[in-house]
Order: structure tokens, then sequence, then C-alpha cells
């Protein structure tokens, strides 16, 4: 089977499942598993894919997100006759039902159900443990100029809210809004985490927006963009992760 993944979490899934040296191209922000994607070729990237060339690689399969890539290319490559798999998980439970759906176009079922299995029930201990513990109020920072945060309707978003978090922002339409620093000030989040993708976030960033917000600067802290963002492998690391910030922020 002829593969080519647009999307660096679906990436690092194929590998996982087995198929990674079917692998024919890849976008150069596929990073993981790094002595390994280094030898495929790059298609370029997730938003600017070389089209052409993909379809003269003649994959079997080509694996897209819906956030990360964009309507046209998949349609140009669907008019082209390649077959597409494009999703979208926005929650731990879609995220295991896309592992198994990946998994049975790359007919690797039986992995595929074990990561999934996994992410469910990590996903259900977590849920457990919050039940009548006291929620913290968090914001998720995904962006800086402007300054962007994650709403409701993102997987990082629900898993951190799994794990007992409530969003400040998590009732705003857009997925990512942008937000000013007298915003973020009047909502008073107990913890205010900045991701380190797609924005590298650092500590001084925090030190910024305390100095900009007024709010004290041991409510931010920077937090892994992968753990808690990326679809698929490590989502069930990243449910954990979540459920470690959360626990974190109330003692």
């Amino acid at each position: 089977m002829r593969i080519v993944s647009l999307c660096p979490s679906l990436t690092e899934l194929v590998f996982d499942l087995g198929r990674g040296t079917e692998l024919v191209g890849v976008t150069r922000w596929c990073v993981h598993p790094a002595a390994a994607v280094g030898e495929i070729e790059k298609v370029g990237g997730t938003k600017d894919p070389d089209v052409a060339r993909i379809i003269e690689l003649a994959p079997d399969l080509v694996l897209l997100n819906r956030e990360e890539n964009r309507l046209e290319d998949a349609t140009a490559l669907e008019r082209a006759a390649i077959r597409c798999h494009s999703s979208m998980p926005r929650s731990a439970g879609q995220t295991a039902e896309m592992v198994r759906s990946i998994g049975a176009a790359l007919e690797r079922q039986a992995p595929a159900a074990e990561i999934a299995s996994e992410i469910e029930r990590r996903s259900a201990r977590v849920e457990q443990r919050a039940e009548g513990r006291r929620s913290v109020s968090f914001a998720y920072l995904i962006w800086r100029k402007p300054w962007m945060v994650a709403a409701g309707d993102t997987l990082a978003s629900s898993l951190l809210t799994q794990a007992g978090g409530t969003n400040v922002f998590g009732e705003r339409t857009e997925r990512y809004p942008v937000i000013e620093e007298t915003e973020l000030a009047a909502a008073t989040p107990e913890l205010v985490l900045l991701g380190t993708e797609p924005f590298p976030f650092t500590a001084r960033h925090g030190a910024e927006l305390a100095g900009l917000t007024g709010l004290s600067a041991d409510r931010f802290r920077v937090a892994d963009g992968e753990y808690l963002s990326w679809h698929g492998s490590r989502t069930a690391d990243g449910i954990d992760y979540a459920a470690g910030l959360i626990d974190a922020a109330r003692s």
C-alpha cells in the first residue's frame, strides 16, 4: 500500500499501526518518529501541499485532517481519483473512532483497536476521577499577535474539560477566537495554559501576559501542545497529561 499523510499526528499514527514503511509522502511538519520521517519525501505543508506531486506518487490512500488541511486540496485529489480519508476529532471518544476508522482503511484493525481501547480506558478513568472534585477554570492559548485561544469545540479543551476543567472561553462560536488581554484579565482563569504549538510559547510569554493582564504569574504554565492537540497515537497520554495539569492547579 502506498500512503501519503498530510497531517503530522496521522503520520505518527501510521507508524504506530505498522504501516510507516509504506508512506511515500508526508508534510514538512511531520516530525515523529524523527528518525523515520526524515527519509520520506516531503510534499509541502499542511496548508500548501504539492497536489500535483502527490498525484504523481499514485498513493492508494491520502490521510487528511479537516482542520489542518484545506478542502480544495482534498477535492483536487478526489477529482484525480485518489482515495482520501479525512477526519477531525474534537474529543477523546471521537479520536478513538478515528483511529479505528484509519485502522480499517490501512487494514490494521488489531493495533488500531488496541490504541482506541486505551484511549477509551484512560478517558473513562479520568472522567471518573474528576467526578465530585472542584472544577478549575482555564484558558488555553495557541497564538500570539494576536492572542488566540481554544474554544470548547476543540480537542485540547475537551481533554482539559473531561479532567475537571472549565474553559472560560468555551462558549465562543469560533473554534480559535482572537482575544484581547483585557478579556483574559476579566475572565480571571485559575489556570492559563500556553501551548507549545502552533505558536512556540515559553515561560517568558507567561511573564509577559501576567504583566499585561495583572493576573498572578503562578497562574501561567507552558503546556505541551502535542499532547493536547495531536489526535491519534499520543491521545491516551494526552488524556493523562491534561488531567495532571488540572490536578496540579487544584493543589
